[in-house]
């Protein structure tokens, strides 16, 4: 199964694997438990994926047959945060973007790429299935992306709950997405991410999904404060809102150029 069909509500865990772990800590359990009575009203307000104007609009724009996205919502991305990725590559043009979750932001990632003259897209995620079906999904669509299918692992840095094993990473990514792992590993689990920023390209653009979110406004408030060589932004578009995090570029000097 890939997001290409009807899901449910929660996302899928499954037979995650894990490296180098006995399990989620006592200390994880209860910040899920914590934050599941508070989570509800983002999850509902998900269920929308957006207008099927909003998408027939995307998918022309791109060239890609309306039946391309035939359910979007839930915990998959919707017209909004799809929407926003197309409008940042088409006017930017990035050359290597990275993506944490796949889906169907793989699939409008790689065509708007495409559409932008070219790119590479690298993503991951923890299902080896839904890779797979993801790759044949962008082949059908005659795209093609590094499509990875790596486990997780405790996260670094001291963030809680899990990240991807994804191993070396090369720099100068002009783009990442964030959509993954999901929220009920640990609320701040995506927090990990950060752990790349040192791999982002000056006047490169971070996006967090699901940003509205409570545990991602707290990732959020952290990110502030310990990397302030970004400029952070809440993107209120979509269902389920956005953190936009760009790099600040250079001079000809060499210098943090302020104005970015």
């Amino acid at each position: 199964m890939t997001s290409r069909e009807t899901t449910g509500l929660l996302p899928r865990m499954g037979k995650t694997p894990v490296v180098d772990s006995d399990g989620r800590s006592l200390a994880d359990w209860l910040a899920l438990a914590a934050f599941i009575p508070i989570q509800w009203p983002w999850l509902l307000r998900s269920l929308s994926g957006g207008s099927k104007a909003a998408k027939n609009a995307l998918l022309s724009r791109l060239d890609l047959p309306a039946d391309a996205l035939p359910n979007l919502g839930s915990w998959k991305a919707d017209t909004g945060l799809l929407t926003l990725l197309v409008d940042h590559i088409l006017t930017h043009k990035p050359k290597l973007v990275v993506e944490f979750g796949a889906g169907a932001t793989s699939l409008i990632l790689a065509k708007a790429l495409e559409k932008a003259g070219g790119g590479k897209l690298i993503s991951f995620d923890q299902h080896a299935d839904f890779v797979d079906l993801t790759r044949g999904w962008l082949a059908d669509h005659g795209l093609d992306a590094d499509i990875r299918a790596v486990p997780l692992r405790p996260s670094p840095d001291g963030w809680p709950g899990l990240w991807y094993d994804h191993g070396p990473l090369p720099d100068g990514i002009d783009m990442m997405v964030i959509d993954g792992p999901p929220w009920t590993i640990h609320p701040f689990t995506r927090g990990a991410a950060s752990s790349l920023f040192g791999k982002v390209a000056p006047g490169g653009t971070v996006f967090l999904d699901d940003a509205a979110r409570p545990g991602e406004r707290i990732v959020a408030r952290r990110w502030k404060k310990l990397y302030p060589d970004f400029s952070f932004r809440l993107w209120k578009g979509g269902t389920k809102g956005t953190l936009i995090g760009r790099k600040k570029g250079l001079t000809l000097e060499g210098f943090i150029d302020p104005s970015h």
